[in-house]
């Protein structure tokens, strides 16, 4: 989803030692020295050749090698075309040729010490981030300090209609989801050549949050993602985060992008755009990703679609989890307890407006007869009363805004986040694989109250970077890293090194738990909160397109 909490860059360091250098092949690669963590960061190293001109809008063509000589791996490589910049994000920092990756380690890592890895997706809807923004030192600091070192690994995926073409042509030429390539060729490139940095390929822990998770989650589905990573961590986003659909359903979506390509507009509605496209240059095509952004066609205009048989996303998930189409990889899976308020318009004020904007979410072409009382009997299931409503725990206060507020950020919460995490948990444990339930309630600190605990707040944690300076919210980045780390270098989030905690027990068919994630109060409580109302949506999922 949206990227809502971003953290700084990579700081710049004053001293600068000796440039760590590793042999890639025919290639030396030289990196930037970070004295102050005791930590080498290898950035910017191409893992796909560049996705431009008969490339562009095609699957990645992974990049094994590079030319002989020297390779500064010092900066961050450019971050991939998108409108909505965040972290002071400027045109000149964006390029297509984007499909980097970056690798940081402990200091003295030998090239033989098969270090655990970490792998990050960064989120952002689907149409932003880039992984220059998530400063991992303090992550790889604490893996050190507890005695478990890691190695972490970011890198970038193609966004918007790059990434993710829309409608018939897309669909004709095989041109879907292809950040979810870009994404596996990165874990591809990651098998070959972790080794000279002194990782163990063998030991790869894919983790994500909110798009970023929702991509990781469906390489669940049908990918071969068992022999790229053996356990994952997924924070806010399941498959079926987001309604999935075929990819004709956003046919004008497509249409408007190409409209604003200057030299392909005449094509727009022809059917035949791939080929005028692939001539366009990046400011063109630039042009037209700010067209069909301004164009406010929706929320999350460019998302991953159903592919069909072969594809990724092959069916519905609910249709696949009866079939047991999944892999059985050990995972944390977890949710924040405010995710729907970040996605919530705030001047909602009536019923019959949550019912049209659902019934604008969820129909495709033609109306389903069905929706209609699904939506009635979902908004009879969350009342308007503003203490049921989130954010959670605030009684009835209400922010200044309407109480339909509270009300429509409950629904969305639960029906595109917590419902999906326990749907998704409850199918793997069933099957017997070894998975760990969170529920994030840290208080935000300086947010806006009607936020509450809300959609991304938990990353700062998770990097060890919180911005509140107090002590429950310093003790929980130490906690959280701690699970984290314990569990991509055991399979278990309770190795008892490092940090002391409380024991998280594993979420399974007989014991339906989740660690509720606090630094004033971490402690295990049962999966039950809304029982009623996430049973009811994950009863006819095909209604809510999960």
């Amino acid at each position: 989803m949206l990227l809502l909490s971003l953290l700084a860059p990579l700081v710049q360091f004053a001293c600068i030692a000796a440039s760590p250098a590793i042999r890639f092949g025919k290639t030396t690669l030289v990196g930037l020295d970070i004295p102050t963590f005791q930590q080498d960061l290898f950035a910017g190293i191409p893992f796909a050749e560049p996705p431009l001109g008969d490339l562009r809008l095609r699957p990645p063509v992974l990049k094994t090698s590079l030319a002989a000589g020297t390779f500064n791996a010092s900066t961050f490589g450019p971050a991939c075309l998108q409108t909505a910049v965040p972290g002071g994000l400027t045109p000149d920092s964006m390029s297509e040729d984007c499909l980097t990756i970056n690798v940081l380690r402990p200091t003295g890592t030998q090239t033989n010490a098969k270090l655990p890895v970490m792998f990050w997706t960064y989120g952002g809807g689907f149409y932003s981030g880039f992984s220059e923004i998530y400063n991992a030192s303090s992550l790889v600091a604490q893996s050190v300090t507890r005695g478990t070192p890691v190695i972490y690994v970011g890198f970038n995926y193609r966004l918007g209609p790059l990434g993710f073409p829309q409608g018939q042509e897309a669909d004709n030429r095989g041109a879907l989801n292809l950040a979810l390539r870009d994404q596996l060729a990165a874990l591809e490139w990651v098998q070959l050549h972790i080794g000279a940095f002194g990782g163990d390929k063998d030991k790869v822990t894919v983790f994500g949050e909110s798009a970023g998770s929702i991509m990781t989650t469906i390489l669940f589905l049908n990918s071969p993602i068992t022999s790229l990573a053996r356990a994952a961590i997924f924070e806010s986003g399941s498959q079926a985060t987001l309604p999935l659909y075929t990819p004709q359903r956003r046919e004008t979506t497509w249409e408007k992008f190409v409209r604003g390509v200057p030299s392909c507009a005449s094509l727009a509605t022809s059917g035949s755009t791939f080929g005028c496209l692939r001539s366009a240059n990046t400011t063109e095509i630039f042009d037209g990703l700010s067209a069909a952004m301004a164009a406010g066609i929706e929320q999350f205009p460019w998302q991953p679609v159903i592919d069909g048989p072969g594809g990724f996303i092959p069916d519905l998930p609910s249709v696949l989890f009866k079939r047991g189409q999944f892999a059985r990889l050990p995972f944390i899976a977890g949710t924040n307890l405010d995710e729907g308020t970040s996605f919530t318009d705030p001047t909602v004020n009536s019923s019959a407006g949550i019912f049209e904007s659902l019934v604008a979410q969820y129909s495709p072409s033609v109306y389903p007869p069905t929706l209609d009382k699904s939506i009635l009997a979902l908004l009879k299931l969350y009342p308007d009363i503003p203490s049921l409503g989130s954010p959670f725990n605030t009684g009835n206060e209400t922010f200044g805004l309407n109480s339909q507020y509270k009300r429509t950020a409950a629904i969305l919460g639960d029906l595109w986040f917590h419902s999906q995490r326990r749907l998704w948990m409850e199918t793997a444990a069933h099957a017997g694989v070894p998975t760990f339930a969170y529920l994030f309630t840290q208080p935000i600190v300086g947010g806006s109250p009607a936020l509450g605990v809300s959609h991304g707040s938990e990353i700062l944690y998770v990097y060890g970077a919180p911005v509140d300076p107090s002590p429950s919210s310093m003790l929980m980045s130490q906690l959280m890293p701690n699970y984290w780390i314990s569990f991509a270098t055991s399979l278990s989030p309770n190795d008892g090194l490092g940090l002391s905690r409380p024991e998280w027990p594993q979420f399974t068919p007989n014991n339906k738990v989740v660690i509720q994630l606090n630094g004033a109060n971490t402690t295990v409580i049962p999966d039950d909160y809304r029982k009623e109302q996430m049973a009811s949506i994950n009863s006819d999922p095909a209604i809510w397109h999960h």
